[in-house]
């Protein structure tokens, strides 16, 4: 599960890289990930090493990178 997870914050941070900020949707959608399980994980393992922050626009959420 951990190399799964790390697979999917590495496909977070590059699709964040290549095209800037992101809204969830738009995110999961750009990194290819199936489920919002996946990003959220993919999103908590980026949050503990401090590459991502989270902002909360119109009550969406903005992930950028660090």
């Amino acid at each position: 599960m951990n190399e799964k997870v790390g697979t999917i914050a590495g496909q977070i941070w590059n699709a964040l890289n290549d095209n800037g900020a992101l809204n969830t949707k738009d995110l999961k959608k750009v990194a290819k990930v199936k489920n919002d399980k996946d990003l959220f994980l993919g999103l908590g393992w980026l949050l503990r090493e401090d590459k991502v922050a989270l902002t909360e626009v119109e009550k969406d959420i903005v992930v950028a990178l660090n």
